[in-house]
């Protein structure tokens, strides 16, 4: 059998499955020749992440175990491309590897799911609250203290088992997440960002090549959309200057500014506990992914400046610190 002309790489959870066919497809629309599976192969590759289920990211390595695979799989040569939810994809990438494109982002936002209503506000006393996000369970201790949150980790079919089986009163997942799995109406509300602000990258797919690899950079190139990319490249500049990992409670939102045709960026750094919540928030120039990482440094400079440097300091203490 003839090699495909181009090998996808990606995890094997359902929700991954279905991004990387949409990868597929886009690529294919795009460019007739990688019509067909036999054209263009998509590669599972088990990652760490998947096996160790029973931990908190932050407790075996961070958000890296769901791309460490697959990166050096990409790095060998055995795949051309790799396929990302972007909210997974590290602050920092491995020498020689880029993010070529983002396809059109769905809606960032949380959705809330519970058997005791629509919000949060509607669990009652000493609830439990199931999540692996350190960045969900801030927020939520933030606006109710009295929950008593549970490690919840899992794909969505997992995590909607175990609360449909009454080990958590609630949980959040990502509404993109529910659509692309045609799950949405299993939501009880989707979450306002005032309330409960995004992931870095949430709702967006990344496709990652090899720098050097200019064939398949040219092929990724002609499927980003631009808005999303210029979204995703001020969250991650903001959490870069964050020295953002799982390890701290990071949210970090940009949507399109209609008046000027910039971006507005809003951003949190908060306790794990939710007792410290700190917020920034500005709106930035006008088209470009240089724009946008600007902005997205500015509000990571102005948080840190709230926060305090003896605030991250204490959470590299007690979690480690992540380096480039």
């Amino acid at each position: 059998m003839a090699k495909p002309l181009l090998r996808i790489g990606t995890r094997g959870s359902p929700l991954a499955l279905v991004q990387a066919r949409e990868a597929r497809e886009r690529l294919a629309a795009a460019h007739p020749d990688l019509s067909g599976q036999e054209a263009c192969e998509i590669v599972v590759i088990q990652t760490t992440g998947d096996r160790v289920r029973d931990r908190a990211l932050a407790e075996v390595g961070g958000k890296g175990l769901f791309t460490k695979e697959i990166e050096a799989a990409l790095m060998d040569g055995r795949i051309d491309l790799a396929v990302h939810s972007m909210k997974d994809v590290p602050t920092w990438l491995p020498a020689g590897l880029e993010i070529a494109a983002v396809l059109p982002r769905e809606d960032p936002r949380d959705a809330f799911l519970s058997p005791h209503g629509r919000r949060i506000a509607d669990l009652p006393e000493g609830a439990v609250f199931g999540t692996a996000s350190l960045r969900r369970q801030a927020q939520v201790l933030a606006l109710r203290p009295d929950l008593k949150c549970v490690l919840l980790r899992g794909n969505v079919d997992t995590r909607l088992k175990k609360l449909a089986a009454g080990e958590v009163d609630a949980t959040m997942l990502a509404l993109a997440g529910l659509r692309r799995l045609a799950r949405e109406a299993e939501a009880r509300a989707v979450l306002d960002p005032n309330e409960i602000l995004p992931a870095v990258g949430q709702g967006a797919i990344g496709l990652q090549v090899r720098s050097e690899d200019g064939r398949v950079k040219d092929l990724a190139r002609l499927i980003d959309d631009p808005a999303s990319s210029r979204q995703i490249a001020a969250e991650r500049a903001c959490l870069e200057v964050l020295d953002g990992s799982c390890r701290t409670p990071i949210a970090v939102l940009a949507e399109p500014e209609t008046e000027t045709g910039g971006l507005r960026l809003r951003a949190l750094v908060a306790e794990p506990d939710g007792s410290a919540v700190y917020r920034s928030e500005a709106v930035g120039p006008g088209p470009g992914i240089a724009g946008a990482e600007t902005l997205g440094r500015a509000v990571g400079r102005e948080l840190r400046q709230l926060a305090g440097e003896a605030f991250f300091a204490a959470l590299a203490d007690r979690f480690g610190a992540d380096t480039p």
